[in-house]
């Protein structure tokens, strides 16, 4: 009776490739979501007393839709570096694309800390215009990885330019 032939060590037993794959998703989901756990810490102990005290534009959002929209937007930026990250980080492209979608989501953080923490809408304006570049850079270089992880960060930017141009006012109306 002849065995079988084994399996290279190297191969990975069955199952263990799909149970790494949740388990990045999980974690690039997790970590967009802790970024903007962390953006609101120092945004909500602002939201009643500072920011209510703000001249604000005719177009500016009810306080409650921001919390849905940008849980939102971070579980699409998740699934997004998960796709890029899911091609392997031995490629160098990757790598790089995952290192500029690392400094934005640093950058997202930041406005947070600039508009809310230090109270300051001037110096959160000039940040999210680099935020804003850097989304760009991420669409870019995330679009010669993955096309639908390019595509996921769409909806991003488009809010990102809409904060912008709120901030903008906001700066304008409170000088």
């Amino acid at each position: 009776m002849r065995l079988p032939p084994s399996k290279p060590l190297h191969e990975k037993p069955v199952g263990t490739t799909h149970m790494s794959k949740i388990i990045r998703l999980l974690v690039a989901i997790s970590a967009c979501q802790i970024a903007g756990i962390i953006g609101s810490i120092f945004t909500a102990p602002s939201i009643p007393r500072w920011y209510a005290t703000l001249k604000k534009p005719d177009f500016t959002p009810p306080n409650w839709v921001f919390a849905p929209v940008w849980t939102t937007l971070f579980v699409l930026m998740g699934v997004s570096a998960y796709l890029v990250w899911n091609k392997g980080l031995e490629n160098k492209n990757v790598k790089m694309a995952l290192l500029i979608f690392s400094i934005q989501l640093a950058l997202n953080m930041l406005w947070s800390f600039l508009f809310f923490g230090l109270k300051s809408p001037l110096y959160a304006f000039f940040e999210i215009l680099i935020l804003w570049l850097v989304i760009l850079l991420t669409i870019v270089s995330f679009s010669t990885i993955s096309k639908t992880a390019s595509w996921l960060l769409i909806p991003y930017i488009i809010w990102v330019s809409f904060a912008a141009i709120l901030n903008f006012y906001i700066v304008r109306l409170n000088l």
